[in-house]
């Protein structure tokens, strides 16, 4: 692995935490962050599942400690981002693979383990196990039709390719990349 494209991951992480950061704000009402899953899908398709769950933890981090946000801010998040990465690699390219892992992994996966989390340690009280699913959906829907419709232009302009070359050492990138 080359160093210098380790480095240039690392800085593209740290954009994607930083812009996270700054844009969930965006369209946010409570229990329902679309932005946030725009990053997350961008990220599980430059960076992989692995980066996108760590940037999806540090974002959560930050925005809980900055911004007062309850911990549906990486329950919410994680298992999208890290289902995302999982479902493009092994559709070996397929954006819309992406977005659907990020809907099926916050929007029901990590709407259902917030509950525990919301009830048991944040003290709320009548909830059920599905409270969160539907601005979950809902949230993961719009963010998820916005990173679709950013990389598959960028995917159209040719410029999915080049990034992922420049990030990562392997040939096959080029022949794996799909629109659909």
């Amino acid at each position: 692995m080359s160093k210098s494209k380790f480095l240039l991951r690392m800085v593209m992480l740290s954009m994607f935490v930083a812009l996270g950061v700054v844009i969930s704000p965006i369209l946010r009402v409570e229990g329902m962050c679309p932005m946030a899953h725009l990053i997350n899908i961008t990220c599980a398709v430059f960076l992989g599942p692995l980066y996108a769950f760590v940037c999806a933890v540090l974002i959560g981090i930050i925005r809980m400690t900055t911004m007062g946000i309850p911990p549906l801010a990486l329950t919410g998040a994680v298992f999208g981002a890290l289902l995302s990465g999982i479902l493009y690699k092994l559709s070996k390219g397929k954006i819309i693979a992406a977005v659907i892992g990020e809907i099926v992994g916050t929007g029901i996966i990590g709407a259902i383990a917030s509950y525990p989390v919301m009830t048991y340690l944040w003290g709320k009280e009548g909830l059920t196990w599905f409270f969160y699913v539907p601005s979950f959906i809902c949230g993961t829907l719009i963010g998820g039709s916005i990173a679709y419709l950013l990389l598959k232009q960028l995917s159209a302009m040719g410029y999915l390719v080049k990034i992922k070359s420049a990030l990562w050492d392997e040939p096959e990138i080029r022949k794996e990349e799909k629109v659909v």
